[in-house]
């Protein structure tokens, strides 16, 4: 009952001497402004149980007494374990409301030390922000820089940002704006007792690289080329964040091939990295980082692919297992905000889709954020080839439909693809998505006609459609598994046959799991074939085994 060692969520109290309130109250507050835990009292160090104080052995009132004496006031749960001698655990919540403090006024949070175990320190005011923004309590990029002026806006910066808005089709309604206007619109400057006061996103956006270098000190990034170990381009900047952008992408597109897919008539051109996914990832980088820590964002280019990190781990709520699926939410939601009126970020928020759309519609290794931790994260963008047949399979798919292959089917295709014939349950396991959404995109996707399924009840399996054997040239294996799986549907039927004195459509739907019109073709089939006897015609059809 009682964990083997401490943790970031799990603190050993000793109390044969009686532990004070005080280190309660001190403990009970760190794992609140950390990511919650345990905390057992009568263990020590080590692990070993000595037990607890006789004035702590009725711990009745004990969560009262923490909530007493913290604030907000923390809620615990307090109960005794059974163990050889007994043990209070303490169970911590994430604060989810604020900062928590003791009612002395002690901010504390937890940390791992160097040599892997944990301890409380305090927690700095200039952490604070850092831990409200990720709780989603304040948008630091909103905040205004009382020492700063319009006049510390560049103007050439000023015309990027209209030439930006035309080039990546933003709101042009920005543009009819004069200038002060349209720094109120898009929030770079908010209004203090009838003087503009510039906003952290104002000077980030289009700021003069002096001013910026004084107010956020802790702005920049860096460009990086690596070839093995060696390191062939290495550029810091720290310039406006049009600016900086700007000149990412050349130094990428710079260093981004193409291959050539013919597809009929025309070629497609497919480059190592998709350079909508790229934008949209830098983009998020400096969207999201954390404003308040010293580091950068840093692009680089290696053997391996493009790798794009930036201070500041996911926001609460979100992890590496949901962000396909969380609701979006940025850190900065007043910079996120303008840079998508602009047109440089996805409208909908939804930006994460299209990074993992630029790989998965090439049938390219997707994006990986593995390498994400709780201070910073990273993504990888892998270089590796595009999948020529599954590629023109995906470009015929979308020129037939006239619109996009929605993210979700995208990451079902590339599991059939590498995993041909697996069940929904396997599928599930690959794309990280629930069976009941999976069952949906397959249904979606045999009547859209480019999934077949194969089978009935739990061994009902999946694959792709006909047409990307018919681009591959694999066809002939195509039709020899079709047959196959044909064969055993039919013995299938012919066995239910056998069992009873009459078959009909709806025993046929129960058995293959299909509509009311295919099981209609298929009893017809094998009618024709004389392994079925009709008894009657119409809707209310029903079958026989032929015994002759």
């Amino acid at each position: 009952m009682i964990p083997g060692h401490e943790t970031l969520t799990v603190e050993f109290k000793s109390d044969k001497e009686k532990i004070s309130d005080s280190d309660i109250f001190d403990a009970v507050v760190a794992f609140a402004n950390t990511d919650g835990g345990e905390i057992y009292l009568g263990v020590e160090n080590d692990g070993t149980v000595t037990g607890i104080h006789e004035a702590h052995k009725n711990p009745v009132t004990l969560n009262a007494h923490i909530a007493n004496n913290t604030i907000p006031p923390i809620s615990v749960r307090v109960e005794i374990l059974d163990e050889d001698k007994p043990v209070i655990k303490i169970s911590v919540p994430k604060s989810s409301g604020g900062i928590a403090a003791t009612a002395s006024g002690k901010i504390l949070r937890r940390q791992i030390k160097l040599d892997g175990t944990p301890e409380n320190i305090p927690m700095y005011p200039v952490e604070m922000p850092t831990r409200l923004s990720n709780l989603r309590l304040l948008d630091y990029s909103a905040m205004t820089v009382s020492e700063a002026s319009i006049a510390d806006f560049d103007p050439l910066e000023i015309e990027r940002l209209r030439g930006t808005i035309l080039a990546y089709d933003g709101d042009k309604q920005l543009l009819e704006l004069q200038d002060e206007d349209l720094f109120k619109a898009l929030g770079f400057a908010k209004e203090v007792e009838r003087r503009l006061i510039p906003t952290i996103t104002g000077l980030l956006m289009i700021g003069r690289k002096n001013k910026i270098e004084v107010h956020l000190p802790t702005h920049s990034a860096s460009f990086q080329v690596l070839v093995g170990l060696s390191v062939k381009t290495n550029e810091d900047m720290a310039l406006p964040l049009l600016a900086a952008l700007e000149m990412i992408n050349a130094y990428i597109d710079a260093r981004n091939p193409e291959n050539e897919i013919e597809m009929g008539l025309f070629r497609m051109p497919v480059p190592d990295f998709n350079q909508r996914a790229v934008r949209e990832a830098i983009v998020n980088a400096f969207a999201h980082r954390d404003y308040t820590k010293l580091g950068r964002v840093r692009v680089c280019i290696s053997d391996e692919g493009l790798t794009i990190a930036n201070p500041g781990g996911f926001v609460e709520g979100v992890t590496i297992d949901n962000l396909l699926t969380a609701e979006p939410f940025g850190r900065n939601l007043m910079l996120s905000d303008a840079l998508k009126r602009v047109g440089l970020a996805e409208k909908t928020g939804r930006g994460i889709d299209r990074i993992f759309e630029g790989s998965l519609v090439y049938g390219k290794l997707p994006p990986d954020y593995s390498s994400s931790t709780s201070t910073t994260v990273s993504l990888l963008i892998p270089r590796c080839a595009p999948d020529v047949q599954f590629t023109k399979f995906v470009a015929n798919v979308q020129n037939r439909s006239g619109r996009p292959i929605p993210i979700n089917t995208l990451f079902v295709l590339n599991a059939l693809r590498d995993a041909p014939k697996s069940n929904v349950h396997q599928i599930s396991e690959m794309v990280n998505l629930s069976e009941t959404t999976i069952r949906i995109l397959l249904d979606n996707a045999i009547e859209a006609g480019i999934v077949e399924a194969y089978g009935s009840g739990r061994g009902k399996t999946y694959t792709l459609s006909r047409e990307i054997y018919k681009l591959s040239g694999k066809i002939a294996g195509y039709v020899k598994q079709k047959d196959i799986d044909d064969l055993r549907r039919s013995e299938s039927i012919l066995s239910l046959a056998s069992s009873k004195d009459f078959i009909s459509r709806s025993d046929i739907t129960n058995l293959l799991h299909v509509n009311g019109p295919s099981a209609y073709r298929v009893l017809k089939k094998l009618a024709d074939d004389g392994k079925l006897v009709s008894v009657n015609k119409g809707r209310y059809a029903k079958y026989r085994l032929n015994m002759q």
